[in-house]
């Protein structure tokens, strides 16, 4: 087992088990890339018929509003499964932007051969319906947060769920992502910094 296969590895015992057995079966389908840092490799409106793993770096989704201003929808850090193919397309086209915020190397493969493997083994279905799950669950999630917290708790809930990633990313995808200005987060972090200290 290569490093990368290790990487796809862990993904796969961290959402859902699988035998060695259809564990081969996913890695005869996989391919590997390396996306450079501020590459745009799923664009909104275009097709993208891929399913990807991200084995090392980070990126995010993110879309455009009708001023050009980026609005954050998602992080993702390594390793990780990208949002699944029928989240993130409607009518074969893609609804956001996914974009690399460092290097990525990632695993992708075809959604269509993904399907296909599903119908035939259960474990690779069960996956590949966790993760689906998962991502229903976090959008759900991000939807009553900002219905029913402050902004400061916003915040604190960012920190759980993308550890450490605060210190990785740039600040105004942050802000964005939770729906405040760059400003905001910057009050919000001092006033989070001086209640540890006090």
């Amino acid at each position: 087992m290569n490093i990368a296969e290790k990487v796809i590895k862990i993904i796969f015992d961290e959402v859902y088990p699988i035998s060695g057995q259809s564990f081969r079966q996913i890695t005869q389908l996989v391919e590997y890339k390396t996306i450079p840092k501020n590459e745009v490799f799923i664009q909104r409106g275009r097709t993208n018929s891929s399913e990807y793993f991200i084995l090392e770096g980070i990126c995010r989704s993110y879309l455009v509003n009708p001023d050009g201003d980026d609005i954050m929808i998602s992080f993702f850090q390594a390793p990780a499964v990208l949002s699944p193919h029928i989240t993130r397309t409607k009518d074969g086209l893609s609804l956001l932007y996914f974009q690399a915020i460092t290097d990525l190397q990632v695993a992708y493969f075809s959604e269509k051969a993904l399907v296909e493997l599903m119908i035939e083994n259960q474990e690779i279905r069960f996956f590949a319906n966790t993760v689906l799950l998962d991502e229903l669950i976090r959008k759900v999630e991000k939807e009553i947060g900002f219905a029913s917290l402050t902004a400061k708790e916003r915040l604190i809930r960012f920190r759980a769920v993308y550890d450490g990633l605060e210190n990785k990313v740039p600040h105004p995808m942050i802000a964005s992502y939770l729906g405040i200005t760059n400003i905001s987060l910057s009050r919000l972090r001092r006033d989070l910094a001086e209640g540890k200290r006090n």
